[in-house]
C-alpha cells in the first residue's frame, strides 16, 4: 500500500493543484467581474446585429463571405508555415507543388477582389 501511494502521490498532488487553481480562477472571476457592463460592451460587434436580439432575424450575407475568405486565407498560412520550416529538406517537386497551390490561391484572391467581395459599403 505504501509503495502504491508513493507512485501515485505526484499525480494526486498535480490533480489537487489543478483543481485548486481552477477554483481560485473561477472565484476570482466571480469577485472581480464587472456586473453592469457599459452599452459599448454589449453593442454589435463582428456579426452586425445586437447581441441580445431575436436569433431568427436576417442579416447581411457579407459577414459570411468575409468569414469564409478569412478561413481560406488562414488555411493558406496553416499549410505554408510547416512547408517553410521544412523547406531545406524538401525536393524541387515540393517547391513547385507549393507554387501551384499559392498560384491557385492568388487567382482566387484576384477573382474575389475583381468581383468586389472585399469591398464594404
Amino acid at each position: 500500500m505504501d509503495d502504491l501511494l508513493r507512485e501515485y502521490l505526484p499525480i494526486l498532488i498535480f490533480l489537487a493543484m489543478a483543481i485548486g487553481l481552477g477554483l481560485v480562477l473561477l472565484l476570482a472571476a466571480v469577485i472581480i467581474a464587472v456586473r453592469n457592463p457599459d452599452p459599448e460592451k454589449v453593442s454589435a460587434y463582428e456579426c452586425g446585429f445586437n447581441a441580445f436580439d431575436d436569433a431568427r432575424m436576417k442579416f447581411d450575407v457579407r459577414f459570411y463571405l468575409v468569414s469564409i475568405l478569412f478561413i481560406i486565407f488562414d488555411l493558406e498560412v496553416a499549410f505554408l508555415f510547416p512547408w517553410a520550416v521544412a523547406f531545406g529538406g524538401l525536393s524541387e517537386t515540393a517547391f513547385w507543388s507549393m507554387m501551384v497551390f499559392l498560384g491557385v490561391l492568388t487567382v482566387g484572391f484576384a477573382y474575389e477582389w475583381k468581383k468586389g467581395a472585399l469591398e464594404w459599403e
